[in-house]
């Protein structure tokens, strides 16, 4: 096609490149193995389970995220979040995954939790790079790399930095989530949430089923806990498939009895379906200042994507 340039490249250069890759994976999940191990508990208490994340982890540390109204923070941030979820360049992007960075450190949130949430992200995060440089349909100005043996599955630069910016992308959105919700009590933040006129309906499922997937947690956990005690043992077979399915209805049908008697006490401590005020928000101007630098950051992103032109493929 014309208006396509065409780089003949080594097989051996592709080698090295997904072993790379594969090396910054294994480096990443070496770091977060050593970051917990290094994590003191106090005596006699096991290590936690971390298969469902606290949100408000760090809300008792102190940092300018701590001390900022709970209200414009939420407002604050989210506008950053959606400002950099528009981004079209990657050459802008990079910047809002900067100022993620330094959001995280300048709330002292553990290195720990954002490199877990960041791992979690890598799996699903990396078939894209793996994939839209090979699918992604050709246009004029596009670089293709050809390696040898391999001339048939021709790699597209502008995929592949198509695919880079969605990873950085949702990795700076990822990393906002931290100092966004790990900063302040979660009943605070739905209280936040009733103030910026959120239905009312949903800050209550939010806040019971925060609260309650916990005991649904230690419910799953003590029944198969009872079923390996009894001798079970998971295998690739019809019999193992159909305990897997009663284990399912009887969790489902423990769940809603559960509920029912949670919400039966909740009555009998005078709920009326309405969530009462706890936390009494006060804003001052160093907290609208702190709304007006993300919120200005986030438009800054926006407007030097769509008017300056910083283009990384002009460099290849």
């Amino acid at each position: 096609m014309p208006g396509i340039r065409v780089v003949e490249l080594p097989v051996a250069y592709l080698i090295f490149a997904l072993a790379g890759l594969v090396f910054l994976w294994l480096s990443a999940l070496r770091l977060q193995q050593f970051l917990f191990s290094r994590q003191e508990l106090p005596e006699g208490e096991k290590d936690p389970d971390y298969s469902i994340p606290v949100i408000d982890s760090q809300s008792q540390k102190d940092s300018p995220f701590h001390r900022w109204d709970q209200r414009i923070k939420i407002a604050a941030l989210l506008c950053f979040m959606f400002c950099t979820a528009f981004l079209n360049h990657l050459s802008w992007a990079i910047p809002a995954l900067l100022l993620a960075v330094c959001a995280v450190a300048a709330a002292r949130i553990p290195l720990r939790y954002p490199l877990r949430r960041l791992t979690a992200m890598g799996g699903f995060l990396g078939m894209f790079v793996l994939v839209m440089p090979i699918t992604v349909p050709m246009k004029n100005g596009d670089t293709l790399l050809v390696f040898s043996y391999l001339s048939f599955v021709p790699f597209n630069m502008r995929g592949f930095f198509l695919a880079l910016l969605i990873c950085v992308k949702a990795s700076a959105i990822a990393l906002m989530a931290e100092p966004l919700l790990a900063t302040a009590s979660f009943s605070s933040t739905i209280q936040a949430l009733a103030d910026l006129r959120v239905p009312p309906i949903i800050c209550r499922m939010l806040l019971l089923a925060y609260r309650y997937i916990f005991v649904f947690q230690q419910e799953t956990a003590r029944m198969a806990k009872g079923m390996s005690a009894r001798g079970f043992r998971k295998k690739t077979d019809m019999v193992t498939l159909r305990i897997i399915g009663n284990f399912l209805g009887m969790l489902l049908v423990r769940s809603f009895e559960r509920t029912q008697r949670v919400y039966d006490a909740m009555l009998s401590r005078g709920y009326d379906g309405t969530m009462h005020v706890t936390f009494e928000f006060r804003a001052c101007r160093v907290d609208w200042l702190k709304g007006a630098f993300w919120v200005l950051a986030g438009i800054g992103l926006i407007v030097g994507d769509r008017f300056i032109a910083l283009d990384i493929l002009q460099w290849f």
